[in-house]
């Protein structure tokens, strides 16, 4: 509770500036937030832990061994519906799972280092936020990645700029680290890959800088799409992915908070101008974009009010700028080949 300001005994009689003991008139009701302690729910964040773990072992044991055999590391197997996560092929031989370690765990390092970079700056504005959930998935690469859920007011915009910004930060730190340390460990494709991914402007740059150097193998000096990337550099390539994903100017997105947090009035306007480039890419680059489309029209009718004070300036402009460089250099317009929406469209037509 506010206390009173203190009268000014020295003021005259006929002074006609209003007393400043009159709080009702002149001062407005800010509302409070009182934190109210509840309890973290630390078994289900090691059960999903746990469960991710073991869906990400999964298909990265199978990459795995497929990178071992000199086949195309998504090639899939014979597992009917499950094609695509061979649990039945990595549980016929549990010790299968180890092969899963290399991509598992820097995955998973990775999506921790994003995660951990929002929680540490709401723990450092003193913002309630849980412990990372991750979310097990029979996917291709074992996840739907982890988020964090924020329960108290974000008291202002440059809490909540460093806030959103901290977390593609941290993760694209670590995935840059795995991918430097791991693109050289590449072999040449041999057959024709079931999947045949997309790459970002960062891994075209990493992959000519270790072409020009003496210490390229035969992979490196090949186009990018004719590489079979290990699973650590794999790994590498979903951090960028989901970096790219979240840096999306829109929404309730870590780029659409950074966005509200330096022009509230334009958060709107930037977010539909998103979805529409959005539609497009979908058509013609990849269908998931569509799905994107969606999710940010539904994110992006009210975002949660920040006291406006104190504003984003400074440093952090600047910082901004590098956020907009980082979505340059991760966004993959077509992350999977032959997956735009006519050519999905017309597969369907024709049956194929």
């Amino acid at each position: 509770m506010l206390g009173r300001p203190p009268s000014c005994s020295g003021a005259a009689m006929s002074d006609p500036s209003p007393p400043l003991t009159s709080t009702a008139e002149y001062y407005r009701p800010m509302p409070v937030w009182v934190p109210r302690a509840r309890k973290q729910r630390y078994w289900l964040h090691a059960l999903l832990l746990l469960l991710a773990v073991l869906t990400t072992l999964v298909v990265g044991a199978h990459m795995q061994d497929n990178f071992l055999r000199n086949q195309p590391v998504f090639s899939l197997n014979d597992d009917g519906l499950f094609s695509f996560f061979p649990i039945g092929w990595a549980f016929s031989q549990p010790s299968r799972l180890l092969l899963g370690i290399p991509f598992a765990g820097t995955l998973m390092l990775i999506l921790l280092a994003h995660e951990m970079g929002h929680y540490i700056y709401c723990k450092r504005y003193g913002v309630f936020a849980t412990l990372p959930f991750f979310i097990p998935a029979p996917t291709l690469i074992g996840t739907l990645g982890a988020f964090i859920r924020i329960r108290s007011p974000i008291r202002s915009r440059t809490a909540l700029f460093d806030i959103g910004i901290a977390g593609p930060i941290a993760g694209f730190v670590v995935a840059l680290v795995v991918l430097v340390a791991s693109l050289g460990l590449s072999k040449p494709l041999l057959a024709v890959s079931d999947i045949q991914l997309g790459y970002p402007l960062i891994f075209e740059l990493m992959h000519r800088l270790l072409a020009s150097s003496s210490a390229a193998n035969s992979a490196a000096t090949l186009p990018l799409f004719r590489a079979n990337l290990h699973p650590v550099a794999l790994a590498a390539w979903v951090g960028m992915f989901a970096t790219s994903l979240n840096l999306l100017p829109g929404g309730q997105l870590d780029g659409g908070h950074i966005v509200f947090s330096i022009a509230p009035r334009a958060h709107k306007f930037v977010s539909r101008l998103t979805i529409l480039i959005l539609l497009p890419m979908a058509v013609y680059f990849w269908a998931g974009w569509l799905v994107w489309a969606i999710l940010l029209e539904i994110s992006s009718f009210r975002h949660p009010q920040v006291a406006d004070l104190p504003r984003v300036s400074g440093w952090r402009i600047w910082l901004a700028v590098f956020g907009l460089i980082m979505l340059i250099l991760t966004l993959t317009p077509a992350p999977f080949a032959h997956s735009s929406l006519r050519e999905v469209v017309q597969g369907i037509r024709t049956g194929r």
